[in-house]
């Protein structure tokens, strides 16, 4: 998840650090509407660069599951222009509350404790969880609850993901996580031993093994049971509070969508299964910002 790849990127993050910071001291930005982004004709969506959910490619071109459906939704919104704007995934919702972008296409998980704070669009992927484990996974790992259960094991999480409150609810003590950036530093420190492991959503565990051989993913995983049910993630696309109407219009059009089999063969391109697809009709924007109906 590097922050580069959009011209300009430093100066944006310069002044968008003021913003928020301005943001704090007098309230949150106002959204920018859909009339106002359709009379500009430019849209301005984040992305955190985690293949394969949203990333920029080495050309610059804005790709991913979120990306490539985002891209489908301007189209038929008549929104001209898309400025991709990439941050750390903890720059998230901090961007969008100081109106440094317009809309996330990160496929950010619904979380109760984010709909406190942004507002989302109906589920467009599902996805489960994973482990990033050094080659031959000499530790013997195979679930989150590992890292409860055993005193000898660290396991690493990027900072602002929701794998920090799924170890938190297993009863993973704060001295056995380590906090790292962005997935970028997840090979480096699983394969030096700073960590035992990385937990990511599966896709991304998978995606970064195939990048070095010092790694693999956890074989045989137990995907992590809370509260006697087990852990998936839906993900949509995020907005500030305030852009209602620009989230009302991506939903209307994204619910079509969905009923094409262009849409099905865009997320399978990017590696999420039947499961995955299938799964993401399972659950509802509104019951999973809902913490009492989860």
């Amino acid at each position: 998840m590097n922050s580069t790849g959009v011209p300009g990127f430093a100066g944006r993050t310069a002044v968008a650090a003021a913003l928020f910071a301005g943001a704090a001291l007098t309230g949150v930005a106002q959204a920018t509407s859909l009339e106002e982004i359709r009379e500009a004709g430019t849209i301005r969506i984040a992305v955190a660069n985690e293949i394969p959910y949203g990333y920029i490619d080495p050309n610059g071109e804005a790709m991913g599951a979120g990306p490539d459906v985002a891209k489908h939704i301007m189209d038929e919104l008549d929104i001209e222009n898309v400025e991709w704007v990439t941050t750390e995934f903890s720059g998230l919702i901090p961007g969008l509350q100081a109106d440094r972008f317009d809309m996330v296409a990160a496929e950010m998980a619904i979380l109760p404790q984010r709909c406190e704070n942004v507002i989302y669009s109906e589920p467009n992927t599902s996805y489960g969880e994973g482990l990033l484990v050094p080659e031959g996974n000499p530790e013997d790992i195979h679930a989150y609850s590992d890292f409860a259960e055993r005193e000898d094991l660290t396991v690493a999480i990027m900072a602002g993901a929701d794998q920090l409150e799924m170890m938190q609810a297993l009863g993973v003590p704060e001295d056995r996580m380590v906090t790292i950036q962005a997935n970028a530093d997840a090979i480096s420190t699983v394969s030096t031993g700073r960590a035992d492991a990385y937990a990511a959503t599966g896709l991304t565990a998978s995606d970064l093994a195939e990048r070095s051989d010092m790694v693999e993913v956890a074989s045989d995983f137990e995907d992590p049971v809370i509260d006697g049910e087990e852990v998936r993630s839906w993900g949509g696309f995020t907005f500030a509070q305030g852009s209602e109407d620009l989230r009302d219009a991506v939903n209307d059009v994204l619910a079509d969508y969905k009923q094409t089999d262009e849409w099905r063969e865009t997320l399978s391109d990017y590696g999420f299964t039947e499961a995955d697809i299938d799964g993401s009709f399972d659950r509802e924007t509104e019951e999973l910002c809902d913490e009492s109906m989860l």
